[in-house]
């Protein structure tokens, strides 16, 4: 029998793995989809923290100010250590002077975790159900963001027009694994992290979710179908795209006066994001010096879930990471990449009585 048992092979359920089989742990991972990474693999692979502690208080301020430390204060070591498993970096820095992180190449990183958890990885294989004879689980299956029954119940009753922008086949099996064992869900289950994206009939692909973001909301006027005005006040427009998923349609128009088509957001400007998303075929119209862009919201991960301590304990010997880890993040945004990492390794050594 193994010693520890973990739900879920993408960033967190991988980082666990790894870190209990660092400790001499012999280790199964239960993947539901068909391949490790989980929706690590479809993102821009950075991995931050804001640069102050107090900025991560400010920008998150319903979050769990004891998990929010933990993840900023380690998670430059964690990085380090993912870096020495072969994990390819591809920059060290965000592109963003809030943030302190690195952009990791996605593939190298899963190739990595994945040797470093042994290989043991069992795909199609969803936790059904906590271990029957009491070994450890951690949690890691990566949220409800693919549930339309909780995104309804939880998000908006526009669940049914979202956007998914991750893996399909992450649907609350974690929650309602922890629920059933005695834990309780965190603040902030109505929360999300996405984007706004090119609306149908634009097509939109996994290879899409990164460069068909339309990620310029605060140069645009921005209003519902039904013509409800809303100004965006966040550097990483998450107030945009969760008031979006609560609008008719979970959509919204972005109207750019011309002569802003050429700021630049990151590495790119308003004017490439807006070809991107006309290429794709989403409703993009000129018109007195404007252009306007149909945008539907789509949901990354989920930011409400588990309840968890210091040491990622949800129950007696159940244990979370990851997306299914709650109560971090809620009132605003951080990398969900740098909650897995940090919580993966601290989840694996409680579980296991190490000092987490």
């Amino acid at each position: 029998m193994p010693d520890l048992v973990v739900a879920g092979a993408g960033m967190a359920g991988l980082v666990a793995a790894a870190q209990a089989r660092a400790l001499g742990a012999d280790v199964v991972v239960h993947e539901k989809g068909d391949r490790p990474g989980g929706s690590m693999l479809l993102s821009s692979g950075v991995v931050w923290r804001h640069a102050e502690l107090e900025r991560f208080h400010a920008e998150c301020p319903g979050g769990d100010r004891a998990l929010q430390r933990l993840v900023w204060e380690r998670l430059d070591d964690d990085l380090a250590w993912l870096e020495s498993l072969g994990a390819r970096v591809v920059a060290r820095e965000t592109g963003n002077p809030l943030t302190r992180g690195v952009r990791f190449d996605t593939e190298s990183l899963a190739r990595a975790l994945v040797e470093a958890a042994g290989g043991r990885v069992e795909l199609r294989a969803p936790l059904r159900e906590p271990p029957a004879d009491g070994t450890p689980l951690v949690l890691a299956t990566g949220g409800f963001h693919a549930s339309r029954e909780l995104l309804r119940e939880h998000v908006s009753p526009q669940a049914d027009a979202l956007l998914v922008r991750a893996t399909p086949w992450s649907e609350g099996d974690g929650l309602r694994l922890g629920l059933a064992a005695g834990g309780r869900a965190s603040a902030g289950l109505g929360e999300f992290y996405g984007r706004n994206m090119p609306a149908p009939p634009a097509r939109v692909t996994a290879e899409g979710f990164v460069p068909l973001a339309q990620l310029y909301a605060r140069h645009a006027e921005v209003e519902s179908l039904a013509g409800e005005r809303f100004t965006t006040r966040t550097w990483s427009e998450i107030d945009v795209v969760q008031w979006t998923a609560r609008q008719p349609g979970a959509r919204a128009l972005y109207r750019v006066p011309e002569e802003r088509l050429g700021e630049r957001v990151r590495e790119r400007t308003v004017g490439e994001m807006i070809a991107a998303a006309e290429h794709a075929g989403a409703p993009v119209c000129r018109e007195d010096g404007s252009v306007v862009v149909e945008c539907v919201a789509a949901v990354t991960t989920t930011l409400g879930g588990l309840a968890v301590d210091e040491h990622a304990r949800v129950a007696d010997g159940v244990f979370a990471a990851g997306a299914d880890v709650g109560g971090i993040a809620t009132g605003g945004y951080a990398s969900g990449l740098a909650a897995a990492l940090v919580f993966g390794r601290i989840a694996a050594r409680s579980a296991l009585g190490e000092a987490a």
